[in-house]
């Protein structure tokens, strides 16, 4: 993970998990909606799970 992801993870979460697949924006876009905060773990939380990496 690098540290534009991480960046942009804070800044706009659902954009950081752009490339991770439809699912995951959705989880992340409505996790951001609720309270930024939790927007930015799952965000950080899909970036660090090894099964989505690439």
């Amino acid at each position: 993970m690098s540290i534009w992801r991480v960046i942009l993870a804070i800044i706009f979460p659902p954009l950081a998990v752009l490339d991770k697949g439809c699912g995951s924006i959705v989880i992340v876009f409505l996790l951001t909606l609720a309270a930024w905060i939790p927007g930015i773990i799952g965000a950080l939380v899909i970036l660090n799970n090894p099964k989505y990496n690439r």
